[in-house]
């Protein structure tokens, strides 16, 4: 009895420019919400009245944040490899500027590229200390929030609440961080070789290479330096537009800010980085009109410096940034195989 070949139809993949293009509609979406009644002269006029002694301090400030990061970069990875200080500074202004032009924050990638082939060392070890600096920014973040939320009178009970569940959750992953350092060989055997569990074996591994808890505590204490000089730049400018709203609070809105634009968006999170910022700025009784202006002024006082560090960076290296996407991508994608095998 002849059988017949059932074909199962091939899968259709999803076009590479869907994504994007979601991506994109979802950024005009948000734009289009924060502009929707909003008279764009009042942005001319309160750029115009701005005090710009205190925006020229808040471009310090941000500045050294990519200067600290770099130190803790370096400081993450000194126990692997001896990193060039302004190689490291430079690939970082790369990767972000690279952030500010294209879609899904590829500039990440670009970064760790870009340190690993400028110090001759894998890939795969410098994706892994750049997720566990991902993992020391989240746990200051729900630190940074739980403070300003015991500090700062008026918050939501909602609120209040949701910082407690984090603090929770802040508890459990300093504990688990601490017993992955101590059971290196336990962790290895419980990930086993599952596909998905991928990245989490890249951390574990910088784990391994890159130390035990010395280290680990040292850039811990950098990290908090590096959010301090985040919250000084905001704060900065909430002085220069004249808003009269404490450190903390600044710490508070920026927390908010970085939480609602954690998830990759268009480039630089335009649309998405100002609804974001005017929700936080409500939460501190600011009128909206005012917190859409400030979305928009500390959004320009932000990315027009690094645009600017960043293409004199990109041409001193004399890179494509195009190129250098394709083999950056090119590069992580062979990592991730070589970690599944």
């Amino acid at each position: 009895m002849a059988s017949s070949l059932v074909t199962r139809p091939e899968r259709r993949r999803i076009p590479g420019w869907l994504p994007q293009a979601i991506l994109y509609c979802f950024s005009a979406a948000c734009l289009v919400w924060v502009l929707h009644g909003y008279p764009l002269r009042d942005l001319f006029t309160a750029i115009a009245a701005l005090d710009f002694r205190w925006v020229l301090l808040a471009v310090v400030f941000d500045l050294s944040v990519y200067v600290c990061h770099a130190w803790r970069w370096n400081t993450l990875l000194a126990p692997v490899v001896r990193l060039r200080f302004w190689r490291t500074v430079q690939s970082i202004y790369i990767g972000l500027f690279a952030n500010e032009l294209l879609p899904l924050r590829t500039g990440e990638v670009i970064r760790c590229y870009l340190l690993a082939h400028w110090n001759d060392f894998r890939i795969s070890l410098s994706l892994s200390s750049a997720a566990l600096e991902r993992l020391m920014d989240g746990v200051w973040m729900v630190a940074a929030f739980a403070v300003t939320a015991g500090l700062v009178k008026g918050i939501p009970g909602d609120l209040t609440l949701l910082v407690r569940a984090l603090l929770a959750v802040l508890v459990v992953c300093a504990g688990s961080l601490i017993w992955v350092v101590r059971h290196k060989q336990d962790v290895h055997a419980a990930i086993g070789q599952r596909h998905w569990a991928s990245t989490l074996r890249h951390v574990v591994e910088g784990l391994q290479l890159m130390g035990g808890l010395p280290t680990l505590g040292k850039t811990m204490l950098i990290s908090l330096f590096y959010l301090a000089l985040q919250v000084a730049t905001v704060w900065a400018l909430m002085k220069a537009y004249g808003l009269d709203l404490s450190f903390w609070a600044a710490g508070g809105v920026l927390t908010v800010v970085r939480l609602g634009t954690m998830i990759p968006n268009a480039p630089g999170n335009l649309g998405l980085f100002q609804v974001v910022c005017v929700v936080a700025l409500g939460l501190f009784d600011v009128e909206k009109n005012d917190a859409k202006t400030f979305s928009f002024i500390i959004f320009f006082s932000l990315t027009l410096p690094l645009l600017l560090g960043g293409a004199v960076a990109t041409a001193l290296a004399r890179l494509n940034l195009g190129e250098l996407r394709h083999s950056a991508t090119r590069s992580a994608r062979a990592a991730r195989q070589e970690t599944r095998l």
